[in-house]
């Protein structure tokens, strides 16, 4: 497939999963990155789903945000090899883990960064809200809430994590930290302002926005 500048667009594999386990997930992105470190062809993935409840910390993130003993809870908790504080993931939230090789791009972190905000602002944007970068900080807002959480690990150049996008989650279990270290802005979610909302739609619309954020061509996984 060719842009409009004549260039032929990459190709990432889109993995549409429903709700998957952390553990799971965790393990197969460190697997697509092996691969792709040890084999630079491979074109890139893009895995999307859904998680149970879980808490995740990034690998430098303090315990200081939790407001529960992790040592004496039911609650799973993994510390990952992600950037960033503690956030929660649950039903109701669109992950998104992109696998990419970043020589193809720019190898740069902070543009890959604003990058996946972008497409997080075009998608809430499709829905007629106005998503807001703040300076000094990763993710979207949406009137003063936080929407979105990015964390990401790149390996020789190639993305693991990803975005988190609250579409229609409860947001109880947030309470229970300091979501990604920032006491003092709320978190919400794009069914506080669009009570309706289809998480399967808005599925489609962040992979659409994805590929053409990153000039991408979308295709059928070729293995697991």
């Amino acid at each position: 497939m060719e842009n409009n500048c004549g260039k032929v667009s990459r190709r990432c594999w889109l993995y549409n999963r429903e709700l998957t386990p952390y553990s799971v997930a965790w393990e197969w992105q460190r697997e697509l990155v092996e691969f792709r470190i040890n084999n630079s062809n491979l074109d890139d993935a893009l895995i999307l789903l859904e998680h149970p409840p879980v808490y995740t910390l990034g690998q430098g993130a303090t315990l200081d945000f939790l407001k529960f003993d992790p040592t004496q809870t039911n609650w799973d908790v993994y510390r990952v090899e992600r950037g960033g504080e503690v956030t929660y993931h649950c039903p109701g939230q669109l992950v998104g883990y992109p696998i990419l090789n970043l020589r193809h791009y720019q190898q740069d972190l902070h543009w890959y960064l604003r990058q996946l905000e972008e497409v997080l602002i075009r998608v809430v944007g499709i829905y007629g809200l106005k998503g807001e970068r703040i300076p000094g900080m990763t993710g979207v807002w949406v009137a003063g809430r936080k929407v979105a959480a990015i964390g990401i690990k790149v390996s020789r150049w190639i993305t693991m994590h990803g975005f988190a996008l609250n579409v229609c989650p409860d947001l109880s279990g947030f309470s229970r930290i300091v979501p990604c270290g920032i006491a003092d802005k709320p978190v919400g979610s794009l069914a506080d302002f669009i009570p309706e909302i289809n998480l399967n739609q808005v599925r489609q619309e962040v992979a659409a926005a994805f590929a053409e954020v990153f000039d991408l061509q979308l295709v059928p996984p070729q293995s697991s």
